[in-house]
């Protein structure tokens, strides 16, 4: 338990088409820690760009109390965003962002509100983590991040999470920190949340494996596939790291995956890329060669056999 003081102001920073389940999954806990030690221990504010109203991702609009430039006061900053985080405009939240942690405040975010802090500098030499959806985006235009795959981080005075409920995980951890473990469990019995999940819990399976394969050395292979996107094994190097030959490989491929190696390989490699073109402005090339594609053409024919158009034509459907 901290010694810092028990009164605690945060302020949500919503961005348009934030995430409403992230927001609200992070505010409850603090209302709830209220309700629970049957006095204040948390206050909260919301701000908007127009310090009128935000639009969340499902249409839903929320007044706010004031503007990200009014935002005053703040123990604690938390961005709240979610779908094409890139394509918002960011130029007012971030100086409110730089002046909050100048003045004293720790900086958070759910869902994809990790792109922002990055932006802002705010995340350089922390942890961090953003929904598995968006991580292959961040690691790209923010290379020198240390991205972790957890549910959520609590790196000193910076703390992030994948979003959706696992920003109330975050949010009781926080509770946890500053008030005791039995305030936290308190809090998670009024959610009706069984388990308060611990940090480096993953967010979903890794990129290569599939939930109820039983056989280990598919398995092994599955992760060594997740782990060399950019430079894939051949089959036969796979086979032989786990003591087998392709052709015994590709049996229980078939019998456990219901697809050849070299098929799962390759589609895992195309989702990486559409990840890419639809969080990044990297060109179609670079994203080709992120992806282990060597020669563009193959990149682009391979994509519209996968998806049914063209990588160039995701980059319009999803917009700039």
């Amino acid at each position: 338990m901290t010694t810092q003081s028990d009164f605690q102001h945060f302020g949500f920073m919503l961005t348009e088409r934030f995430s409403m389940i992230a927001f609200t999954a992070a505010l409850e806990p603090l209302r709830l820690a209220n309700r629970s030690a049957d006095r204040p221990l948390y206050e909260w504010t919301l701000h908007s760009s127009d310090g009128v109203t935000a639009e969340a991702s499902n249409g839903v609009r929320v007044g706010v109390n004031a503007s990200f430039r009014g935002a005053k006061g703040l123990d604690a900053a938390v961005v709240c965003a979610g779908v094409d985080v890139q394509a918002v405009d960011h130029r007012e939240l971030i100086p409110a962002l730089r002046r909050a942690v100048k003045s004293g405040a720790t900086a958070g975010a759910v869902c994809t509100g990790a792109y922002i802090l990055a932006k802002a500098r705010l995340l350089d030499g922390y942890r961090c983590t953003i929904h598995w959806e968006n991580r292959a985006g961040l690691r790209a235009d923010f290379p020198e991040l240390d991205v972790g795959d957890d549910l959520f981080e609590i790196d000193r005075d910076r703390f992030t999470c994948a979003g959706g409920v696992a920003a109330a995980d975050m949010m009781l951890s926080l509770i946890r920190r500053d008030h005791g473990d039995a305030l936290a469990r308190a809090v998670a019995d009024q959610l009706i949340h069984q388990r308060i999940r611990n940090a480096d819990e993953p967010q979903r399976p890794d990129l290569g494996q599939k939930p109820g394969v039983a056989h280990p050395k598919v398995q092994r292979v599955l992760e060594m596939m997740g782990a060399t996107i950019d430079r894939p094994a051949g089959i036969e190097e796979l086979a032989r790291s786990v003591a087998l030959s392709p052709r015994q490989l590709e049996r229980l491929f078939v019998e456990h995956m219901a697809v050849s190696p070299s098929r799962h390989y390759a589609n895992m490699r195309l989702e990486h890329a559409r990840q890419l073109l639809r969080q990044t402005r990297m060109s179609v090339l670079d994203v080709a060669i992120a992806s282990g594609f060597n020669s563009a053409s193959y990149f682009s024919q391979s994509y519209l056999d996968r998806f049914g158009h063209s990588p160039r034509a995701e980059r319009k459907v999803v917009g700039p």
